[in-house]
């Protein structure tokens, strides 16, 4: 997997978490550092652990199904993608004003493994892609991180505005790169 696909697959997968954190940041009476910090922490760290746990369990079962990983792929991206953008359009009001945002562990470890269960299902396609795991895993983790930290402070200044445009940027990021990695198999991308 080349850098600009990396990189443009962490994006996705963490619009999910930046529209979290674009929520946190809104609920926040005062946004330092310290707070910016712990929530990218958060999402960057189940970010990147969530896809090293997907290949961990994709590896046991690539050399089974190796004939169709590209489908496989294709379909977990695309359904990711889907929910992603149904979400952005579904018009619920997932931030909710009024009261400081907490970031207790408990608080905080919901939403980190809410928002990184799909980067499980990515962490699968990986392992049926044969990307170096270490790598990937790190870069996702740090552009969570810091796409995170500023989404505490795009929520404290803007407010609730950019949140579903977030998720269905996200969305159509991970539909993109479910097709190129389709039609790159199939033999029509080279």
């Amino acid at each position: 997997m080349d850098l600009l696909t990396l990189f443009t697959l962490a994006v996705g997968l963490s619009m999910d978490a930046f529209a979290v954190a674009v929520c946190k940041g809104l609920s926040m009476k005062r946004v330092t550092v310290g707070k910016t910090a712990v929530v990218g922490l958060w999402f960057g760290g189940f970010q990147a652990g969530m896809p090293l746990l997907g290949y961990l369990l994709g590896i046991q079962f690539r050399d089974k199904i190796t004939a169709v990983d590209h489908w496989i792929a294709f379909l977990l991206l695309a359904f990711i993608g889907i929910n992603m953008i149904r979400e952005a359009f579904s018009g619920e009001e997932e931030c909710t004003g009024g009261e400081e945002a907490s970031l207790a562990v408990r608080d905080m470890f919901l939403l980190a493994v809410a928002t990184s269960i799909d980067a499980l299902a990515v962490g699968i396609t990986f392992a049926f892609l044969d990307v170096d795991i270490l790598p990937a895993v790190s870069f996702i983790g740090v552009t969570t991180f810091c796409l995170s930290a500023a989404g505490v402070k795009v929520g404290n200044v803007f407010g609730s505005r950019y949140e579903s445009r977030a998720e269905l940027a996200g969305g159509v990021i991970l539909i993109l790169l479910g097709a190129k990695i389709l039609l790159e198999h199939l033999g029509i991308l080279g």
